[in-house]
């Protein structure tokens, strides 16, 4: 059963425990009833806390009634004591898991040393850590580079501060290059009204952010409604179907932008084929083609970008990224080929915290790590591990679960056949001490650190059969 004290092991014990591991036979038992009753009153502690942020903060998140408290590697305890596997691990932002050392210690040395300078002036860490992520692009693969290159062209790097402002940039650089264009073709100037190359095609369960541009992209009716009229010109198209893009990306279509990996839209993966097809036909109307790797990309599939071993034909012009780049410090990043970048002059984007010290610093030690040969090798191992186990679950429970298991790596979910499921086993897990994610309509999400070992996922994975065994009975 779940303990309650706290995991102290290193990292390399954690990773050596992933030596041994078995496939089980049929579904585990051990979790059918729950190991914490949330029913009664929450402790004075958390029932304080609850009361404090119903007073004084916005109401905009649907949160269960605990407190967490602290962290450890995959684990977070509450303010009760109860221990959980976070097998979200913060949206998929804490890759090297929670209060990891290394990162602690960079914090500290930084925050002691220059926190915040504002690019009104240089700092030592943001040229460092874009220097690393083009590096690591052109050897792992991605933005045009072949895997095993080496950075013979131009990249340009933005670092702003979350996924959203890199898709806000990303969106802003892609309008500029498109009125360039007009205006080479037209004669015009590019500020001028008149210029039609202005629309951006964006895909059906899409999720790219929440600000007025990124929320015009994100075409989920809930998140959009409310707030309408969004920005004009946007054009909506759907995953994996090649026939529409011909006259879904036209002349006027200056940016595409798409997950190669949707995650909160359901975990689901763009073909290849389609993909390739998506670039030509960026290729032949000049749109700047954009990947939102936010979530999918950083070594969560397995390779830096989820496009990394794609054939370069399919690669975008510009990626963009955020979530475990500094395993929770806020930073986000535009990472742009030079021929799209050379529409950017001084002057024509900024930010006062993006780029700042601090959040380079934590990014580069993140990095540093996650591209690690021994750590992709560790990824690589587990993802096999978690991909074993959960091909059982719909053959085991196949009048709960829809039979393909969605992603890759360490962005996976479980289709469901009933919409009303997956928030109820996402409640369920969390009684039995793991933390899962809902994931579009139909689908439960696992995103867990990718420091993950097999004992832990063993855990998960026998949680997830007891929450399951449990709905079904």
């Amino acid at each position: 059963m779940l303990g309650r004290s706290p995991c102290a092991r290193t990292l390399q014990t954690r990773l050596a425990s992933n030596a041994v591991a078995k496939i089980p036979s049929e579904p585990s038992t051990n979790y059918l009833k729950p190991t914490y009753d949330f029913s009664s009153p929450p402790a004075t502690r958390t029932a304080s806390t609850l009361a404090l942020g119903e007073q004084y903060l916005l109401p905009v998140y649907a949160r269960p009634p605990i407190v967490l408290s602290h962290g450890r590697g995959c684990w977070v305890w509450d303010t009760e004591e109860r221990k959980y596997l976070d097998f979200s691990a913060g949206i998929a932002v804490n890759a090297l898991g929670h209060a990891d050392p290394g990162v602690a210690e960079v914090l500290h040395t930084q925050a002691s040393t220059l926190l915040h300078s504002s690019n009104v002036y240089h700092n030592e860490w943001a040229p460092k850590l874009a220097e690393l992520l083009v590096t690591v692009t052109a050897s792992e693969g991605g933005l045009g580079f072949p895997t095993g290159s080496t950075p013979t062209t131009q990249v340009r790097v933005f670092f702003a501060n979350s996924g959203t402002e890199a898709n806000e940039g990303a969106l802003k650089i892609a309008r500029k290059v498109g009125k360039d264009q007009w205006a080479a073709v037209t004669g015009n100037k590019p500020d001028d009204p008149a210029c039609s190359k202005t629309k951006i095609v964006c895909f059906e369960n899409a999720f790219h952010g929440r600000s007025m541009g990124a929320l015009s992209v994100t075409s989920t009716e809930k998140y959009q409604a409310p707030f309408r009229p969004l920005i004009p010109g946007v054009e909506v198209g759907k995953v994996n179907d090649i026939e529409r893009l011909q006259n879904l990306i036209t002349d006027e279509t200056c940016a595409v932008i798409i997950e190669p990996v949707q995650g909160e839209g359901g975990v689901t993966a763009a073909d290849e084929q389609w993909l390739m097809a998506l670039r030509e036909r960026c290729n032949e109307t000049g749109a700047v083609l954009i990947y939102d790797e936010i979530q999918c990309g950083l070594f969560r599939t397995g390779t830096m970008w989820a496009h990394s071993s794609l054939p370069v034909g399919c690669h975008p012009d510009i990626i963009t990224m955020a979530k475990p780049l500094a395993n929770g410090y806020p930073i986000g990043a535009v990472l742009l080929r030079d021929t799209v970048a050379s529409t950017m002059t001084a002057g024509t984007h900024g930010t006062t915290f993006g780029g700042s010290p601090m959040a380079c610093a934590v990014g580069h030690h993140v990095l540093s790590r996650l591209s690690a040969p021994s750590f992709i090798a560790h990824i690589s191992d587990v993802s096999k591990h978690l991909n074993a186990r959960l091909e059982l679950l719909p053959k085991w429970f196949p009048d709960i679960l829809q039979m393909d298991v969605r992603g890759r790596g360490l962005i996976r979910a479980l289709g469901f056949k009933s919409e009303k499921n997956p928030g109820r086993v996402v409640e369920l897990a969390r009684e039995r001490g793991v933390f899962l994610l809902p994931a579009g309509n139909d689908a439960v999400r696992l995103v867990p650190p990718l420091t993950i070992n097999k004992e832990e996922i063993d855990l998960a994975m026998d949680v997830l059969e007891g929450s399951l065994g449990a709905l079904q009975n």
